[in-house]
């Protein structure tokens, strides 16, 4: 996976705010006040979501009126890449959702869209879009590996062996596919494990977490 805006990290953790960080007024005055703030910045976010709505209908509607469609996708999918840059994940998904609407066979978007959803923890949707970046191009070895991935965060790990297998027989110096699979072969292990010991005869799946959970 070469795209820059990808977290590093695993796993991102929000800071707890206090309701009333060392106000210089009483509780009361600071949540009135907080209660003003929280509904002007509800009124705001409403404008802009449906400017938001109104410019996507307005790029269909260029579309519609014979403006190139490329051109289109393209600008929605740099939106959403510096969307994906800045952390904004929902609003990334959101411009790439409207560049696959005008080019549903742009499998780099595809493939990218999967990363991010596994990384909003949405296994099953990066799962989905995984699946079908490596049916509209099977010789791509990173949207094999990020199937893995995804596999592998759905709780199936045989299936991401597999997937793995593809993407090394593709790009054999991929070191990424041959570290993931590792982690996919280790996890059939434990689970043969715990079904010999008879702790869990009908458990086959998994959860992939990080390694500081586990420990």
């Amino acid at each position: 996976m070469k795209l820059t805006w990808k977290n590093k990290n695993k796993k991102r953790s929000l800071a707890t705010v206090s309701l009333y960080p060392n106000l210089p007024f009483d509780q009361s005055e600071g949540h009135n006040k907080k209660n003003e703030e929280g509904q002007k910045a509800d009124d705001d976010g409403e404008l802009k979501t449906q400017v938001g709505k109104n410019d996507d209908v307005h790029h269909k509607t260029l579309a519609s009126d014979g403006v190139d469609t490329t051109q289109l996708a393209e600008a929605f999918h740099a939106e959403g890449n510096k969307f994906a840059e800045d952390g904004k994940y929902r609003e990334a998904l959101g411009k790439w959702e409207a560049a696959l609407s005008l080019m549903p066979e742009r499998v780099v978007l595809h493939e990218q869209k999967a990363q991010l959803l596994l990384e909003i923890g949405e296994a099953w949707n990066a799962l989905k879009a995984a699946t079908r970046a490596t049916e509209l191009e099977p010789s791509w070895a990173e949207a094999w590996i990020t199937l893995g991935r995804a596999q592998l965060n759905f709780g199936e790990p045989d299936r991401a062996i597999e997937s793995f297998d593809r993407a090394l027989a593709i790009k054999p110096d991929a070191v990424e596919a041959r570290d993931d699979r590792q982690t996919a072969l280790h996890l059939v292990k434990k689970r043969k494990q715990l079904h010999s010991s008879g702790l869990s005869a009908t458990k086959n799946r998994y959860v992939v977490r990080d390694k500081t959970e586990s420990s």
